[in-house]
């Protein structure tokens, strides 16, 4: 005869917590239920799960084994159960979401028409900007982010790699030369991202190595869409993620170097706070993301191989 659910569920809070006062209290039961519950559980099996004193209760022998199968049943069925109501989950209500500036704008914006047409119950609430917000004490569901992840407090989910490549106008390649080594750029005008004229470039040599090189030049921004406009104008060489120069490019307006030194590339990351029971609307977010970028986004086709790893 095979034991009933309740029972199994029984013998297994009462052998975790070692007690049926505490396992009465936990399953919303009486004591005098659960004890024949186990009782009941024992009689089928025909064998003594349970040692029991006045002071004390611990599994037998046979009841460790039986422990720990049981455990994993029911953590099965309760997986199982969460698998079905994600399914019939209708993802809806607000969400919010923080991506980066450029990115959100040029890339991100272009594909939420179609998630919003799909998920006709969900508000989206988007924040652009560079600033890392706190997702838990802001209040926003998840992020999208580019390069490595330090806090983790948050789970990440990978939605596409991200290229970073040198390149120059024509113009400016004819008038100063193409560098055919990284330690060419000593030589250059170097478009840089931050606060100074100097930063350090850094590339991966083909035999794995790292080669970090000292750049500068007349022209600094702490924007990519800023670097690009200027590199476009011919003023140098700008060090920037694909996803801001793909079209620029194909057309011919800026011209790869240094492709035989691929710099060290990120990912996009959609990132959110742990949680056992992620919500539907945040799981359709991330997978509309996910197929719409992909493992070999639409910015990379046709000008570069994918990113070595």
């Amino acid at each position: 005869m095979t034991p009933r659910f309740d029972c199994l569920q029984a013998f297994v809070k009462v052998a975790e917590t070692g007690s049926f006062s505490e396992a009465a209290r936990r399953l919303g039961l009486s004591k005098s239920m659960l004890s024949r519950q186990v009782s009941a559980l024992e009689a089928d099996l025909g064998v003594r799960l349970l040692h029991r004193t006045t002071r004390s209760l611990s599994p037998t022998e046979a009841g460790r084994a039986y422990l720990e199968r049981c455990q994993r049943i029911l953590a099965d069925l309760e997986e199982a159960n969460l698998q079905v109501s994600r399914l019939q989950a209708v993802p809806r209500g607000r969400l919010r979401v923080s991506a980066p500036l450029s990115f959100g704008i040029g890339h991100l914006a272009g594909v939420l028409p179609a998630f919003l047409e799909r998920y006709p119950e969900i508000e989206l609430d988007m924040n652009m900007t560079d600033r890392h917000v706190d997702l838990v004490e802001e209040g926003w569901d998840l992020a999208v982010r580019i390069g490595r992840l330090a806090d983790s407090s948050l789970i990440a989910r990978r939605l596409a790699p991200i290229r970073v490549m040198a390149a120059a106008a024509p113009a400016y390649l004819a008038r100063k030369g193409v560098p055919h080594q990284p330690q060419d750029l000593a030589g250059h005008d170097c478009l840089t991202h931050g606060l100074s004229m100097t930063a350090e470039w850094r590339f991966a040599a083909e035999d794995g190595r790292s080669v970090d090189v000292a750049v500068s030049g007349r022209f600094h921004a702490d924007n990519g869409d800023v670097l690009r406009v200027m590199a476009l104008s011919g003023l140098g060489v700008v060090l920037l993620p694909s996803f801001f120069m793909g079209d620029d490019i194909r057309a011919g307006r800026l011209v790869p170097v240094l492709e035989g030194f691929v710099p060290q590339g990120a990912t996009l990351n959609a990132v959110y706070p742990h949680s056992r029971h992620l919500s539907p609307k945040v799981r359709a977010f991330v997978d509309h993301l996910a197929e719409s970028f992909g493992p070999e986004p639409y910015w990379d086709r046709g000008i570069a191989p994918p990113v070595r790893e």
